[in-house]
């Protein structure tokens, strides 16, 4: 499909009545305006939250760690960080 937006006030513009109900976008909602040396490409922004929680929750049971472990390692390397960034010389 390809639809002629014009641009209003303050660079606003319409999107299709059509494309908003196709693909769910409500008002309110984010948009990524791409540009590609001159072409537009306008797409929907997903949060990424839930993908990454995903994406760690399968890397965590791929290695084997309970959360216990996770949570232990975060400690030490935060110790290490700070004992490396605030020690006296």
């Amino acid at each position: 499909m390809s639809a002629i937006v014009q641009v209003r006030q303050r660079g606003t513009l319409t999107l299709p009545a059509e494309l908003r109900e196709k693909y769910g976008i409500r008002p309110g909602d984010k948009l990524r305006l791409v540009d590609l040396d001159g072409v537009f490409v306008l797409t929907p922004m997903a949060p990424m939250v839930p993908e990454l929680v995903r994406e760690m929750e399968r890397m965590r049971l791929e290695a084997g760690l309970s959360v216990e472990d996770l949570l232990a390692g975060l400690r030490e390397q935060r110790e290490r960080y700070h004992r490396e960034k605030y020690a006296a010389p």
